[in-house]
């Protein structure tokens, strides 16, 4: 069974969501196109929320989605 792609948006928050976590900084977001920029940086400020309340490594990995 081939696997669908993902919508851009979808993957845009995740990738921005792994960023926050791992404490990168929202100017290393890659996108160009402002929809694809406002899901990054959504995820990214969702990570970095998580971040700050410790929910880094196994404690965080009931946020993690399963594909």
């Amino acid at each position: 069974m081939k696997r669908h792609k993902r919508d851009m948006s979808s993957r845009a928050y995740d990738r921005g969501y792994q960023a926050g976590v791992s404490g990168r900084s929202l100017d290393d977001c890659p996108h160009a196109n402002e929809d694809h920029r406002q899901h990054w940086v959504s995820g990214w400020r969702e990570g970095r929320v998580d971040q700050w309340d410790g929910l880094t490594g196994v404690s965080g990995v009931h946020k993690m989605r399963v594909s």
